[in-house]
């Protein structure tokens, strides 16, 4: 028998980044909101895990986002500035890539926007200013002067925190079994079998999604993503000051990396590419053996100052669409949805949570975000 439905203005499904951002933004409204995260409040298993995160503005993904990153930015920096944590230590971001690599057009394409403050470098500077790369070809780089490197697991925290100061009531380990509209209300059952009713629900349930979104779920795909690092002989050439983080096409090989945050080792590997997973409770523990030895081939052969074996991994996961964008807007009346963020979601998600809330209270969103609608898997 289900416990008496109970009431709240907006109930946020997830509390990750954009979720944690999300309910924030609608408490400091003074909206009444409740919002539920089926592991506890901070985790492992989430996809914001794993010491750092990058943030660009220069972006391989397309020049469409880059609105939302200069949002994000200055909300993360706001946040860092309020708080007692480090949010955004502001590295640069280096991409590497061919000239003529799809990933690098984009990138120039993204330069367009006012505000995105770079450096060109070609292949003899990039060479000479960044020796730790090797197997330099024909790539030439160029240093987002916005990016840097974002804290995670302290940004969730943080973010929470401001939910809960503005009056929101977050609570852990509370599995949601169903979303569904009942009427003029959203209705919210717990695994536990307690009901939850709400004007609007906002979901925001990273791999959760496709078991609460079944018309959404053939369009989506939980991948475990393995984080690695590595012990450098020499520590200091890969410090903040000297090593960017950095994002490299090498032929068939994409890695992505951070400087050493902790004066001992360094983050570098590529993700997505673990194949896929039907239910998050199939998560790994650990990499296989093969999956390490060849991430870690191929970071020693582009970074021959890190060592041709793993120091440290950790395996999360994220949830994918198809076309690797993520999924913002309405689903009916009572329900909005955050989702897929497809391995590239963290550096967006004040954007992504300011615009949750902006559609749970019915008021215009701050950019356009029809590039990213629910709408596009009709049929």
């Amino acid at each position: 028998m289900h416990a008496k439905p109970s009431d709240a203005e907006v109930v946020v499904i997830g509390l990750g980044a954009a979720g944690s951002h999300a309910a924030r933004r609608i408490a400091e409204t003074g909206v009444e909101v409740i919002g539920l995260e089926a592991e506890q409040l901070l985790h492992t298993r989430g996809a914001y895990a794993g010491e750092s995160r990058l943030f660009r503005a220069a972006y391989h993904e397309g020049a469409e986002y880059v609105p939302l990153l200069l949002e994000s930015r200055e909300e993360w920096l706001e946040l860092q500035r309020g708080g007692s944590r480090e949010i955004l230590r502001e590295t640069g971001v280096l991409s590497i890539g061919s000239a003529a690599a799809p990933q690098m057009r984009r990138v120039r394409e993204s330069l367009r926007h006012a505000g995105v403050a770079h450096r060109a470098l070609s292949t003899a500077e990039l060479r000479e200013q960044h020796p730790q790369h090797g197997g330099i070809t024909d790539e030439i780089g160029v240093l987002d002067l916005l990016g840097g490197v974002l804290r995670p697991e302290a940004a969730v925290a943080e973010l929470q925190r401001r939910a809960r100061l503005a009056g929101a009531e977050l609570r852990g380990g509370q599995r949601v079994a169903a979303v569904e509209e009942r009427g003029n209300r959203a209705i919210v059952r717990l695994g536990h079998g307690e009901e939850l009713s709400a004007r609007v629900a906002v979901l925001a349930p990273g791999v959760h999604a496709p078991a609460l979104l079944p018309r959404l779920a053939p369009h989506l795909v939980i991948r475990p993503i393995g984080l690695t690092w590595f012990c450098p002989e020499d520590a200091e050439a890969f410090s903040p000051e000297r090593f960017p983080a950095f994002i490299r096409d090498h032929g068939s090989t994409h890695l992505f990396g951070a400087p050493t945050l902790d004066g001992t080792l360094v983050k570098a590997g590529y993700d997505a590419r673990l194949g896929t997973i039907a239910d998050p409770a199939e998560l790994p523990g650990a990499l296989a053996d093969e999956q390490r030895e060849a991430v870690a081939a191929d970071v020693h052969r582009l970074l021959p100052g890190l060592p041709p074996y793993v120091a440290r991994e950790s395996v999360h996961m994220d949830l994918f669409t198809a076309d690797k964008r993520p999924v913002i807007g309405a689903l009916g009346e009572r329900i909005v949805v955050g989702i897929g963020f497809s391995g590239h979601g963290f550096k967006l998600a004040p954007a992504v949570g300011n615009a949750l809330a902006d559609l749970a209270l019915a008021r215009p969103t701050r950019h356009d975000l029809s590039a990213f609608s629910p709408d596009r898997f009709a049929g």
